[in-house]
């Protein structure tokens, strides 16, 4: 369908959506339903400028926002592709944490445990869910320099990782969010969180061999799919003595 044809198909009320905000939800919807899988490359900006009817200018201006927003990425000499998960793309988009001196390396990342359980109600309502729907639970601690310094909680809503197992996140090869993306076609796009300080829970300094009452950084975030679809929920415990939480979007509560 082109932008005209959406354009002559709104109502009146909507029909000052700008054109490029039309042909940009058009390609994410082909992102979502896996039209364009993950390290493909999308058609060029002159073929959807075809498809479309809209100008040259229009298309980059809808092609350019997804790729401020990470959703697609572009290389020189070889066209747009849509965004893969690999360590690179967690290091410098999702993990947050660095020495004081702003040294960054990729963490060690331990399984603690896994389960299946109902929604908790702070989850569900993170995620959209119901309190009695199915969820996943399992939670990492992650080390650096041989040193635990973060514990994660996830939850998970069931219905959208059948199959998900304690082997498969153990053995994964990559990184968790690849595993979303080439298990069950879910591409993280972005994340919302909320920092405060507090005390690490007494099980959680046990896991992770701190001291009890030691104060940590508490990290709770969302990600997020294509259309803004709630994924998974995480509550993090950070050792802060040493090292640091460094993001330019946060929201300390």
């Amino acid at each position: 369908m082109t932008a005209t044809r959406l354009l002559d198909s709104l109502p009146t009320s909507q029909s000052r959506v700008p054109v490029f905000r039309m042909v940009q939800e058009a390609l994410m919807k082909r992102l979502a339903t896996g039209v364009w899988k993950p390290g493909e490359v999308i058609p060029s900006e002159a073929s959807l400028k075809a498809e479309f009817g809209v100008s040259i200018g229009t298309i980059r201006k809808a092609v350019d926002d997804l790729v401020t927003q990470n959703i697609l990425v572009r290389q020189q000499g070889r066209g747009t592709f849509v965004t893969i998960h690999n360590r690179d793309r967690l290091m410098f988009h999702f993990f947050h944490i660095e020495r004081e001196d702003g040294y960054k390396e990729y963490p060690e990342i331990t399984l603690l445990d896994f389960s299946r359980s109902n929604f908790s109600r702070e989850a569900a309502a993170k995620l959209k869910r119901n309190v009695g729907e199915r969820a996943i639970l399992f939670s990492n601690a992650l080390s650096l320099e041989n040193k635990n310094i973060m514990q994660d909680n996830i939850t998970l809503p069931d219905a959208l990782f059948p199959k998900l197992t304690e082997k498969k996140l153990s053995e994964r090869p990559g990184t968790l969010y690849s595993l979303y993306q080439e298990e069950y076609g879910i591409s993280v796009v972005h994340t919302s969180q909320r920092l405060s300080a507090g005390i690490a829970p007494r099980e959680v300094a046990q896991a992770m061999g701190w001291p009890q009452d030691l104060p940590v950084l508490i990290v709770k975030r969302v990600a997020y799919a294509y259309h803004d679809e709630p994924v998974e929920y995480r509550v993090s415990y950070v050792d802060t003595r040493e090292h640091e939480y460094v993001s330019d979007t946060l929201k300390i509560v």
